[in-house]
């Protein structure tokens, strides 16, 4: 064996002994840094355990963001259990709570979606509407949350009647049909002001067709009258003074209406084939015939 050999030999057995050496410091060093804040193990904790924890923070009102974050890690680390299912809805409970409107929506939404057929999917429905609702403007604002609560609600209505939450989400959606007849009622009289009667009709209008058992249809029922008479279509005027006659007949607007339509030398007296009548009819409130 040449002397090359051996010398090339012998670096490998050098290389071999050094690794062995070495072995046990990267070994340590990788625990050091696992230790030190690079890799974690995550470790799964009981899912009664994170979803009392949940509870308890909420029913506390210390940090719901917390409680919210909670319920969420019972879905995530335990997402095909009962206790996931029951997490979920209370996440997005406790995000509506937090006042969190998105947030809740989402879990809501995400509710429905994973279990339509349990007893808290009417309750998950709800929530979204209850969301919109909260966020409802005064009616110089946009009224897109508004719009958006009445469809929440009448799924709430159509898709579990016989839920206990029925009953409140219709009261909420003549809450907020009646804001947004007063937000056309409000464009009304501003075109009034302005002399601009076609556009105030058309707002009126509006009222009358869609929102006839708010209170505001009296209000616009006196006005169509107003701004009929000053257009001079005065039959639409007679028309509008008596459905509001008798469908209304103690309303102080009547009592307007037809002082109006009395200094014309008239009398209120309704045109059966007039758009106001039909509105009346289609929705069976009634009229003068």
């Amino acid at each position: 064996m040449s002397l090359t050999s051996n010398s090339r030999r012998g670096q490998l057995i050098a290389r071999a002994i050094l690794l062995a050496l070495l072995a046990p410091v990267l070994i340590g060093c990788e625990s050091l840094s696992s230790f030190w804040g690079g890799r974690q193990e995550v470790f799964e904790e009981p899912a009664d355990k994170l979803y009392n924890e949940g509870l308890y923070l909420l029913n506390a009102k210390k940090d719901l963001r917390t409680a919210a974050k909670r319920f969420e890690e019972v879905d995530r680390q335990h997402p095909y259990s009962e206790w996931a299912r029951k997490s979920l809805i209370m996440t997005a409970y406790t995000y509506y709570q937090a006042g969190m409107y998105e947030e809740s929506i989402t879990a809501s939404r995400r509710y429905i979606q994973l279990h339509p057929g349990s007893p808290d999917a009417a309750y998950a429905q709800f929530l979204i509407g209850s969301c919109y609702f909260d966020q409802i403007r005064d009616v110089t604002r946009d009224q897109d949350r508004t719009e958006r609560a009445i469809s929440a609600f009448d799924e709430v209505v159509r898709k579990y009647p016989n839920s206990e939450y029925a009953v409140t989400a219709k009261r909420r959606i003549d809450v907020a049909r009646d804001n947004l007849a007063a937000r056309e009622m409000m464009i009304g009289r501003y075109y009034m002001d302005r002399r601009d009667w076609a556009g105030a009709i058309n707002r009126f209008k509006i009222v009358v067709t869609r929102y006839q058992t708010t209170r505001h249809v009296e209000e616009a029922l006196l006005r169509l009258t107003e701004a009929y008479l000053s257009l001079g279509i005065v039959g639409e005027a007679q028309t509008s003074a008596a459905v509001l006659g008798h469908n209304f007949p103690d309303s102080r607007w009547y009592k307007d209406a037809y002082a109006l339509v009395q200094r014309r030398g008239l009398l209120p007296a309704e045109n059966r084939d007039s758009w106001i009548s039909q509105a009346f009819r289609r929705l069976g409130i009634g009229s003068t015939g």
